[in-house]
C-alpha cells in the first residue's frame, strides 16, 4: 500500500520490471500513488483504481533524452508526440551551445541559433522568463535546460570573429550566474560553429568554472568532430580539469572517411580522464549527422538531404546533388543559394557508431532537430532503434543495459534524483513496451512515424501516451536546478 495507507490510483499487473540498474527484469507488478510509483513487486493483495495488464510487456523507468534541441518545441509543440512516442520522459535542453534563453535580439539569429529559434521574438531575455514560460504551460514532458555558450555571446559581443573581451567575459558570466540561480543546469557549448570557433579554451574555461560553485554541468558538440577529434576530445578534458566540474561530450563520432575509427583512440582517451574527473558523453544510433547546412562539410559526406531551407523551401527531404542539379550548379553553390538551411549528413562508420554505443559508459541522445521541415528520423526514431535494432536484432548489449544507458546511467549525470528507476517513491515516469516488436519506423524518406511496440508512457504519473497516441494530458515540470542532486554520477570510474 502506499505510505498513507490509501489505495493506488493504477497498478499495472504483470510486467517485466526493468529497473535501470542493468539488473535482469523480474516478473511483478507496479503501484502509481499521485505522482509517486507506491509498491512494486507481488501485489495480489492490493487493489488499484484502475487497473492495466502488463501481460509480460517490459515495464522500465521513462527514458531520459540526453542531447535535444526541444528549447521551443517544448512550448510550441507541448504534446511532443516526436519523444513521448519513443518512450521519452525527460529532455535535456540547451545543446551545442544554442538556447532560447537569455538573448534579447532584434534580428534573424544567427546560425546555428536559427535551428531554434527563426524570429527574435521567441527568444527570451532571461532564463527565469523562459523557465516560468513552461511553467504557466507546461509539455506533455520534464525539462532540464542549459544555457548556450553561443547565447551568451550573442549576447555580449559585436561580432563573433575572435576571442571575448574581459569586460565582455565578466558580462556573460554574470549572465550565465543569474541563469544558474533561475534553474539553468549548466552551459553547453558548439564550438565547431561559427558563432563560438574563435572562442579560445581559455574563454571556455572562464565561463565554465561559475559552474562549480552551483553544481552544475558542461556539455559540448566539441571543436572539431573530425581529423582533428582527437585534439578537441584533449581540450575538452583540460576544460573539465582546470574547471573541476562534470563535462558531457555530446554525440561522440568521427566524421568522414579518412577518419572513421578515431573513436578507438578517443574512448581510450576518456576511459583515462575518467579515473581523474567526472567525463561522460553520449551518441545516436545513426551513421548519418543532421545540423544547419554547410558548405564546409560537403567533403566529408557520401550523400547530403536538405532538411529545411529559408529561401528554397520546396527543396526539403531532396539530396543536395539533384538540387544542385535543378539549380543547374555544383553542390557548394547551391548550398549557398539555399541559405540558411538545415541538412542530414551522411560521414559516420557504422563500426563507429557501433563501438561508441558498446561503450559501458555512453549514453542515448537523439539530437533531433524538431523545427526541420524534413527532419532526420532519430528525431522520432532513436530509442526503438536502439532497443529493437541494436539490442533485438544485433545483440549489441542486453535490453536491461540499454534501459540503464538511457534511465539511471542519465538521470545520475545530471542529477535527475527521482527519475530514471524503479523503485517505491520515485517519480512514476513510465514506460511500457513489447521488446519483441519495438521499433523504429521513421525513416530518411518518411522522417515522422512513432515507433512500433510502445504501449503507454506516463510521466509524473499522469498516462501521456496510450494505445499509439498522445492522451493530450501535459504534466511536464521544468526541472530546475536547485530542486535535482549532484550531477555527475557515474561519470568518473570506480
Amino acid at each position: 500500500m502506499p505510505s498513507d495507507g490509501s489505495q493506488p490510483d493504477l497498478i499495472i499487473r504483470g510486467a517485466r520490471l526493468i529497473d535501470g540498474s542493468g539488473r535482469p527484469g523480474v516478473r511483478g507488478d507496479l503501484a502509481v500513488k499521485d505522482d509517486r510509483i507506491a509498491a512494486m513487486g507481488d501485489l495480489s493483495q492490493m487493489k488499484g483504481g484502475r487497473e492495466i495488464p502488463a501481460n509480460g510487456l517490459a515495464l522500465a523507468p521513462g527514458f531520459i533524452d540526453t542531447h535535444t534541441h526541444d528549447d521551443r518545441a517544448l512550448l510550441s509543440d507541448p504534446l511532443m508526440e516526436c519523444k513521448i512516442s519513443q518512450g521519452v520522459t525527460t529532455v535535456i535542453t540547451g545543446n551545442c551551445g544554442i538556447s532560447l534563453a537569455p538573448l534579447s535580439i532584434d534580428r534573424y539569429p544567427p546560425p546555428p541559433l536559427d535551428i531554434i529559434g527563426r524570429e527574435p521574438k521567441q527568444f527570451f531575455a532571461s532564463f527565469d522568463g523562459y523557465l516560468s514560460a513552461l511553467d504557466r504551460d507546461p509539455p506533455a514532458l520534464n525539462a532540464a535546460c542549459q544555457v548556450g555558450h553561443t547565447t551568451l555571446r550573442a549576447g555580449a559581443m559585436d561580432r563573433f570573429d575572435r576571442a571575448a573581451t574581459q569586460p565582455e567575459i565578466d558580462a556573460m558570466r554574470q549572465t550565465l550566474e543569474t541563469s544558474l540561480e533561475s534553474g539553468a543546469i549548466g552551459m553547453s557549448t558548439g564550438l565547431y560553429y561559427p558563432p563560438a570557433k574563435d572562442a579560445p579554451t581559455e574563454e571556455v574555461i572562464a565561463l565554465a568554472k561559475p559552474l562549480r560553485a552551483y553544481g552544475g554541468i558542461h556539455t559540448t558538440h566539441m571543436r572539431d568532430e573530425a581529423s582533428h577529434l582527437v585534439r578537441s576530445v584533449n581540450e575538452t578534458i583540460a576544460i573539465g580539469k582546470a574547471a573541476d566540474i562534470p563535462v558531457v561530450i555530446s554525440h561522440h563520432k568521427a566524421s568522414g572517411t579518412p577518419n572513421h575509427g578515431l573513436v578507438n583512440d578517443t574512448l581510450k582517451l576518456i576511459d583515462e580522464a575518467r579515473k581523474t574527473q567526472k567525463l561522460g558523453l553520449d551518441v545516436y544510433p545513426y551513421v548519418a549527422a543532421s545540423t544547419m547546412l554547410d558548405p564546409r562539410r560537403i567533403p566529408l559526406a557520401s550523400k547530403i538531404i536538405v532538411t529545411w531551407s529559408n529561401s528554397h523551401p520546396e527543396f526539403a527531404g531532396q539530396t543536395l546533388d539533384a538540387i544542385a542539379a535543378k539549380l543547374n550548379c555544383d553542390m557548394t553553390e547551391a548550398a549557398n543559394r539555399l541559405l540558411p538551411a538545415g541538412a542530414v549528413y551522411f560521414m559516420m562508420s557504422e563500426d563507429d557508431v557501433r563501438r561508441v554505443l558498446s561503450y559501458p559508459h555512453t549514453m542515448i541522445g537523439s539530437d533531433g532537430l524538431p523545427h526541420d521541415q524534413h527532419p532526420h528520423p532519430r528525431l522520432w526514431g532513436t530509442f526503438p532503434r536502439v532497443l529493437g535494432h541494436y539490442v533485438r536484432d544485433v545483440q549489441l548489449f542486453p535490453l536491461e543495459e540499454a534501459v540503464r544507458r538511457m534511465t539511471a546511467l542519465p538521470a545520475a549525470q545530471f542529477g535527475l534524483k527521482d527519475r530514471g528507476s524503479l523503485r517505491p517513491g520515485a517519480c512514476a515516469d513510465l514506460v511500457l513496451f513489447n521488446p519483441d516488436t519495438i521499433a523504429d519506423t521513421a525513416t530518411f524518406d518518411r522522417p515522422k512515424t512513432p515507433a512500433a511496440g510502445i504501449a503507454l508512457v506516463m510521466v509524473n504519473g499522469r498516462t501521456v501516451w496510450n494505445d499509439g497516441a498522445a492522451t493530450g494530458d501535459r504534466p511536464g515540470r521544468a526541472l530546475r536546478r536547485n530542486t535535482l542532486g549532484p550531477m555527475g554520477g557515474g561519470m568518473a570510474a570506480d
